[in-house]
């Protein structure tokens, strides 16, 4: 692994960090003076074409467990303490909700590929066999969306481009994407947790590679690599 891998990866255990602080809308527009209809500061461009690094990223079902690690030893330390109530309770409804938050995130994290078009005033990421997710930066009020099923919120936290969902039951889901200096490599960190529960992390890794023509559709396996077929029609992006 090269020096400048090395570095990016190390950004990982700084992002986390990042999460465990909730944004909000009002936070992006006063970090983003585009949003004020003034010229902002020079943003990342995560434009192009990108497909899984299975090498990298994390696996969520070993998150899951060092996660449930990590509450054990807080359960632990309370016992420890002697603490009782709140202090012991806690971390069993955590984990309670631990199982459900990573398959989600493992759910919506299963996209091999991706590709991210980017103009001046939005970003546009489209998901293999997902949904788009859009950011226009024109403006505060263009940055959030609402339906029956939740709200969406999107902007700039300095250098990383952010996406919060809240979900009508409650539960919270927030992408954070980030781009190597030498725009060869992108991590994505997607956070799903619910309320006073712990969050569950799950950090994806994409490399930067060129994309087949649009009647091919390609897929990055764990196994095989890239195998890539003749699209039919009903097909999806990428």
């Amino acid at each position: 692994m090269s020096a400048q891998h090395l570095a990016f990866l190390t950004i990982r255990h700084l992002i986390i960090l990042l999460v465990s602080c909730t944004c909000t809308p009002a936070l992006f527009a006063a970090q983003d003076p585009v949003a004020n209809g003034r010229k902002g500061p020079l943003r990342p461009n995560f434009e192009g074409s990108w497909e899984k690094d299975f090498a990298r990223s994390d696996k969520w079902d070993e998150e899951l467990q060092r996660t449930i690690d990590q509450l054990n030893r807080e359960m632990e330390r309370s016992q420890g303490r002697g603490d009782s109530g709140a202090g012991f309770s806690s971390p069993r409804r955590n984990a309670g909700n631990l199982i459900s938050h990573a398959r989600l995130a493992e759910l919506i994290t299963r996209q091999t590929t991706m590709r991210i078009i980017q103009s001046d005033d939005e970003v546009r990421i489209e998901r293999q066999g997902d949904a788009a997710l859009i950011c226009s930066t024109l403006s505060s009020d263009a940055n959030s969306f609402e339906s029956p099923h939740g709200q969406e919120y999107c902007g700039w936290d300095r250098q990383q481009l952010v996406f919060q969902i809240v979900l009508a039951d409650g539960v919270y889901i927030e992408h954070r994407f980030s781009v190597d200096p030498s725009g060869d490599s992108l991590s994505m960190l997607t956070s799903v947790s619910s309320r006073n529960s712990l969050p569950f992390n799950l950090i994806t890794f994409y490399n930067a590679y060129d994309a087949p023509e649009d009647g091919i559709h390609c897929v990055q396996t764990l196994s095989r690599g890239r195998v890539c077929s003749a699209k039919t029609p009903g097909d999806g992006n990428n």
